[in-house]
């Protein structure tokens, strides 16, 4: 469920790491897992956020967005249950976030408040002025994934280069080449990775469509920023 982060099948030890480092509020603990939105569990890190977006949408499975965080919505610990997640939707900054014309009290959960995440600050019609918005980098993001089937349908190989905190795998589909490069660490890291099988092809980005160095024979040498990620189209 989207509406509760399971810590079921892990080891107590690592309930109890995961507890610590997400969900120090006991409130933000529900049963074994953790109720919280998106950006308050990554402390509203836009870097942290498309990280992980872009995780969810390059590895196997099927990619679901849970309404709001498209926008980077906030949550409400004080309700009881799983409705700490599950507040209107913030379409705008007039009366009830522009989800209802039902008096205020008369919506099943109370509206997001607080200065951060409540709807005067963050809401759709909002951001859909601004282009570096996160709801305009997620309509790109996703329309970069579905203009490449390889995404939903192809297989997936990872690298396992000697770095550990870069994560690195490849998406092939019909003679279509993906490669995935994703940094988890929260500082620059540099990265080698075996790449000699697509000697000389070229590593196109997708997003920007920044042309790369082509591939050798060589150990291929990237960088990556705090939390960023690359994908690339082997040409």
């Amino acid at each position: 469920n989207h509406d509760e982060l399971t810590l079921e099948m892990v080891t107590d030890d690592e309930r109890d790491y995961m507890w610590n480092e997400y969900a120090i509020d006991p409130r933000a603990r529900i049963n074994l897992g953790i109720r919280r939105r998106l950006a308050p569990l990554v402390d509203n890190s836009r870097r942290r956020i498309e990280l992980l977006t872009s995780l969810l949408l390059s590895l196997h499975g099927t990619p679901v967005i849970y309404y709001g965080d498209e926008i980077g919505m906030g949550d409400n610990l004080y309700l009881g249950d799983r409705n700490g997640v599950r507040t209107p939707m913030q379409w705008n900054g007039d009366r009830n976030a522009g989800f209802s014309r039902a008096d205020v009290h008369a919506l099943y959960t109370p509206l997001v408040a607080d200065p951060v995440y409540g709807y005067q600050a963050v809401n759709v019609e909002a951001q859909q002025r601004v282009p570096g918005s996160l709801l305009n980098w997620m309509k790109r993001i996703i329309r970069v994934r579905k203009s490449y089937p390889v995404f939903g349908r192809g297989t997936q190989t990872f690298l396992r280069p000697e770095n550990r905190r870069v994560l690195a795998y490849m998406r092939e589909h019909e003679g279509v080449e993906i490669l995935c490069v994703a940094n988890l660490s929260r500082f620059a890291q540099y990265v080698e990775l075996d790449l000699s099988r697509f000697a000389g092809r070229t590593p196109v980005e997708l997003i920007g469509r920044v042309h790369f160095p082509r591939i050798g024979e060589l150990p291929y040498l990237l960088t990556l920023g705090p939390h960023d990620f690359l994908w690339f189209e082997l040409t």
